[in-house]
Order: structure tokens, then C-alpha cells, then sequence
């Protein structure tokens, strides 16, 4: 396995450091992917706590032949300069770096530019279609513990998770956020762009970067896709629960000759084992460290050499 230094959008406003990841001993042109973080700041490895999933990822994919690039996501590079920005967006945030990373590999003469795939986690999965449409023009598409549910859905349902594993002042508190975001949601797509706008949500946060990510929804992209699409789920993942999001995949998606399912038993939202499964204890959880097993990183491997054959 090799790796090289590479930054993704140097030149621009936002460089961002990030890793090529290559097989060794490379003979032809071969597949590649890139992965996309889920919400908040996020560096090259995906970090949080003491779990690296697009580390593992990488490195084991590496060692079926694929290559990957992985960067530090914006808001962690330049957090700084995004809470000076007025109205950030998900394209602003994510999506401009990924196209951007992308032609960054199809211009490697030792990446097969045909076979390209986009692997995205949590909200880098909920993405990843529009990333797809927008310029990424993947081969396929690799949706880990995504949803095809709105963000400010999943949200409010993480929100009334706390509620109910609360107790005293803190479920007194949980329940007033609970409801100040009910209310602050109510009516998003009625409001025009300029009065969303103008609605904070926390964090220099508009009610706009929910509604414009809202209005490009990923199942109006998913309905029509009919290219190679694999959706991974854990089923202990109590962020982004097999429950509600994995089986609105599912409904969504049914009978789409195009989509594979993977349901991981006593896996979490990072795609190692669970060990408390309650959303109250996600830091301890994450704290611990663990790796996405071999077995997880073989299914993603065999779906994309399959799709490469198939091409």
C-alpha cells in the first residue's frame, strides 16, 4: 500500500490536505473511490473519539487493488472562515470538494477514470446522489448509514431519542430544544430563501442550509439512478436507525434491479460493534477503539471489482 500527499482545491479559497491511497505494485490503471464525511467538522480519517472509519477504509480497500482519496472535510480546515460566510450550504460545505476531488483523480494516469465510485457516511451518504448529478459522475454509489429522510427529520427524531433516555433537568431542557426545533422546522419550504435566511439555528447555522439541502432531495436523485447503487446499514446504529432509515431505503427503492441492501447485525453508525446502543452514550462508545471489520470492507470490495467486470 502507498500513500501520497495530495491537497484537493489547491489554489482555491478552501485547500484541503488529504491522502491518496493506492495498491501496491500498480501494472494497469485501477478503480478508486472517494469518501465523503457525515455532518460537523471532520478530518481525512473521518476521526471521532478514538475511531478512524475512512482510515480503515482506505487501507483495507487498498489491499483488493482500489485506490482512495480522503481530505480533510471544510468545515474542519477552515472553520473559521465558513462561520464568516453568510448562508453556508451543504454544496458550499461538501459538495464542491467532492467534485473537486474527484477530477483530481481522473486526471491520475494510474486511476481507471471509468471506475470511480463515491463512498459517502451518515450525511456524506445523504449527499452522494447529488454529488453524483452535480459532477461527480460515479461509476456507482456506496451509501453508508445514510437516509433518504430529511435532515431536519433525523435531527428532530435524534433530539426526541434524547428525550426519552432523560431524566430531571436535562429531559426538562431536551424537551424545550425539542420543541423550539418543531416550531423553527414548521413550514421550512413555505418560507422564501431571504426568510430562511434570516432564521438562525445555532452555530452561524440558517434555517437555509436545511432548506436548500431539502430542495434537492436524495430520493428524487435515488428514484432515478440506474446506475450500481450498494446501501449499508448497522443495525444497532441509534444515529441513522435501521428502523426508519434503512427501511426507507428499502421502500423507496424496491424492486430497483440496480440496488443491493446490507444489513449489519450489532453494528453502529461507524460500522463497528455496539457496545451501548444509546444515543445518550455515543462519546463512550466512539471512545473506544475499534476498526470496521475485514468482512464489511470484502462486501464493499467484491460490489465494486463486480461493477468494474460488468463494465
Amino acid at each position: 500500500m502507498l500513500r501520497e500527499t495530495i491537497v484537493v482545491g489547491e489554489g482555491t479559497k478552501y485547500p484541503l490536505k488529504g491522502i491518496l491511497t493506492l495498491p501496491e505494485n500498480i501494472s494497469t490503471p485501477v478503480p478508486a473511490v472517494i469518501f465523503v464525511h457525515g455532518s460537523g467538522a471532520s478530518n481525512m480519517d473521518e476521526k471521532v473519539g478514538k475511531l478512524t472509519p475512512f482510515k480503515d477504509l482506505a487501507e483495507g480497500l487498498a489491499s483488493y487493488g482500489i485506490a482512495s482519496i480522503r481530505y480533510d472535510k471544510r468545515s474542519f480546515a477552515h472553520g473559521l472562515k465558513l462561520v464568516k460566510e453568510k448562508n453556508v450550504t451543504v454544496k458550499m460545505e461538501t459538495i464542491e470538494d467532492a467534485v473537486m476531488a474527484t477530477e483530481l483523480l481522473k486526471t491520475d494516469e494510474r486511476i481507471d477514470s471509468e471506475n470511480i465510485f463515491i463512498i459517502g457516511h451518515s450525511m456524506g451518504a445523504m449527499l452522494a446522489p447529488r454529488i453524483d448529478a452535480e459532477g461527480g459522475k460515479y461509476k456507482g454509489l456506496i451509501l453508508m448509514a445514510g437516509s433518504p429522510r430529511r435532515l431536519e427529520e433525523i435531527m428532530l427524531d435524534q433530539n426526541e431519542e434524547v428525550f426519552r433516555t432523560t431524566k430531571g433537568f436535562v429531559h426538562w431542557i431536551v424537551k424545550k430544544q425539542v420543541a423550539k426545533l418543531s416550531a423553527m422546522f414548521d413550514g421550512l419550504y413555505e418560507l422564501s430563501d431571504e426568510e430562511a435566511k434570516k432564521v438562525k439555528v445555532g452555530g452561524g447555522t440558517t434555517l437555509y442550509y436545511f432548506k436548500e439541502m431539502g430542495e434537492h432531495h436524495a430520493s428524487d436523485y435515488l428514484e432515478k439512478l440506474e446506475k450500481p447503487v450498494l446501501i449499508m446499514q448497522g443495525e444497532k446504529d441509534f444515529q441513522a436507525t435501521a428502523e426508519k432509515d434503512f427501511q426507507a431505503y428499502q421502500e423507496l427503492l424496491a424492486g430497483k434491479d440496480n440496488v443491493t441492501f446490507k444489513l449489519y447485525e450489532g453494528l453502529n453508525h461507524a460500522f463497528v460493534p455496539s457496545i451501548y446502543g444509546e444515543i445518550m452514550k455515543a462519546k463512550q462508545e466512539y471512545n473506544v477503539e475499534q476498526h470496521i471489520g475485514e468482512y464489511v470492507i470484502a462486501d464493499i470490495a467484491q460490489w465494486i471489482l463486480k461493477n468494474c467486470a460488468e463494465s
